[in-house]
């Protein structure tokens, strides 16, 4: 039999050495200097053999008696090793995984997302991360783990989403802190760890005279009369392109020449107005008699019940001559901004309509409708200036203090 002495001065050697006690117990030394308990032991006609811990942490005491609790499951019939993968199984469906506390996070802050944000980061999560840690209890991941699984966005060259994963993950982690799930954020361990985002810029036109020619090749598009109204919206209202497709009829007051966008669509959880300009009125004036019936202003060709497709204003763009390098649907908003800065205008003026975070949060609770007036007024002349670009006029720049 083994004495403590024996065990604790059990040397490796060049194959794994096999010390024996008694009952099947023995103590195995790798050749890198481990040492494992062993059981071996007969079930079923069929030797086996079960890890009982890792010396010093389990002691020659320890081991038999795990040795003995062992041999009164066989006495009785049950195989250990089945016991212990059934208590595995176990420990590790009660275990609080990762996938578990991320979902829970998204059912509770998901409402303070737009639908489209939601569903990107739902899908950045089962595309890239539940697969590969999703299954490990939060408590147990470590930084490396993580690193590992951004490694594999960051290596088929989406950066932006790399970063984007670990701030999710980062929440889920914080959340899982405060639920008593983990003990802390591991995603600030990969800071410096991923290459930086390179800064994104919005192709745009942003010379007075790109874009009157823009402006002239819009009024030659020959295609559906409901994207031809999109484009011609677009500059006037350079709002997100996913607000302008998403927008419903029961949210525009013809009467009040003015559009409410609910808060629920906004990318800042923010409700806001856009004024309508006499141009704006008359093309959705002209637009009513075709889609004013349904819900959407811009809906689908292929079904009423839905909005037209993300890719119809820049396909329509691509379609009039326009590579994705020099214009896209957003870039109407880049184009309004820089001109309408030119012009003299209030910034903040500006930066309400572009509908920018407001920083403060009990402002933002209150101000959708700063700037109203002023803002009425510069949507107007924006329109009117966007006339006098696409007529071939030279345009002096109309500060607002003119007005």
């Amino acid at each position: 039999m083994l004495t403590d002495t024996a065990v604790r001065n059990a040397k490796p050697g060049t194959k794994a050495v096999k010390l024996f006690d008694s009952g099947g117990l023995y103590l195995e030394v790798a050749p890198a200097g481990g040492k494992w308990w062993r059981l071996k032991y007969r079930h079923g006609g069929k030797e086996k053999r079960i890890s009982l811990g890792v010396y010093p942490d389990v002691s020659l005491k320890d081991a038999r008696e795990r040795r003995d609790a062992a041999r009164k499951l066989l006495a009785n019939g049950i195989d250990p090793s089945k016991t212990r993968q059934e208590e595995k199984a176990e420990i590790a469906a009660d275990a609080v995984t990762f996938e578990k506390v991320a979902r829970e996070w998204f059912a509770k802050f998901k409402e303070n997302r737009t639908p489209g944000h939601a569903a990107r980061t739902m899908r950045r999560f089962e595309m890239d991360v539940f697969p590969w840690i999703g299954a490990r209890p939060i408590r147990d991941i470590l930084a490396p783990e993580l690193l590992a699984t951004i490694r594999r966005i960051e290596a088929r060259g989406a950066i932006e989403t790399a970063h984007r994963t670990v701030q999710n993950c980062g929440q889920v982690f914080r959340y899982a802190v405060a639920s008593g799930h983990a003990d802390r954020d591991i995603s600030g361990d990969l800071r410096g760890a991923i290459p930086p985002t390179k800064e994104k810029h919005h192709a745009s036109l942003i010379d007075p005279r790109d874009a009157a020619s823009l402006l002239r090749t819009i009024e030659t598009y020959q295609g559906s009369f409901v994207t031809m109204c999109a484009l011609r919206l677009a500059p006037m209202l350079f709002v997100r392109p996913g607000e302008l497709r998403h927008a419903e009829w029961n949210e525009i007051d013809l009467d009040k020449a003015e559009w409410r966008i609910p808060a629920a669509k906004m990318k800042m959880r923010e409700q806001h107005i856009v004024p309508l300009s006499r141009q704006a009125l008359a093309i959705l004036s002209e637009l009513h008699p075709l889609t004013g019936a349904g819900k959407y202003v811009f809906p689908s060709v292929r079904t009423s019940a839905r909005p037209m497709s993300e890719n119809t204003v820049n396909a329509a763009l691509r379609r009039l001559g326009y590579a994705k390098d020099e214009m896209t649907g957003h870039g109407f908003r880049s184009m309004a901004s820089t001109m309408l800065d030119e012009m003299g205008w209030n910034r903040d003026a500006i930066e309400r309509q572009l509908a920018h975070a407001e920083r403060n949060s009990i402002r933002a609770a209150y101000n959708f409708a700063e700037f109203l007036p002023e803002r009425r007024r510069m949507m107007q002349t924006w329109s009117d200036h966007l006339d006098k670009l696409k007529a071939g006029a030279k345009v002096t720049p109309l500060h607002a203090a003119g007005e």
